[in-house]
């Protein structure tokens, strides 16, 4: 099984002090990289800007690991990576995942969202 495969992932954060900040999210695996999504003003989004170091791990909806953390680098993503994150969002997790990115939208507007990618560290 590879990162991405399980339902949610920790996405865990770090803020100036170094202080680690995890979080259970919707991942979704296209490829090499993890995507996935959050409120545009989300703390989360604002600690990687500042650092994009992140730690990853396979976790249940609690957040509780179920899997060893990798070490990876995140990028949040402009409109249009946004939207196709969106849409594997909605691909992937039918129409619970349809609902709560319209819920979402309704709220925030399209801009209210943004996606994320996370690509694992390769070692070295």
């Amino acid at each position: 099984m590879s990162l991405g495969d399980d339902k949610y992932l920790l996405l865990t954060t770090f803020r100036k002090s170094g202080v680690p900040v995890p979080t259970p999210v919707w991942a979704v695996r296209r490829g090499t990289s993890v995507y996935v999504w959050s409120a545009a003003q989300a703390g989360k989004v604002k600690r990687i800007r500042n650092n994009p170091a992140v730690t990853v791990a396979p976790c249940d909806v609690r957040g509780n690991p179920t899997g060893p953390p990798t070490s990876a680098r995140a990028t949040v993503l402009d409109d249009r990576g946004s939207a196709e994150v969106r849409a594997l969002i909605a691909r992937e997790y039918g129409l619970v995942g349809r609902l709560t990115l319209l819920g979402s939208a309704l709220r925030r507007g399209r801009r209210g969202t943004v996606g994320i990618e996370i690509v694992p560290s390769t070692g070295g």
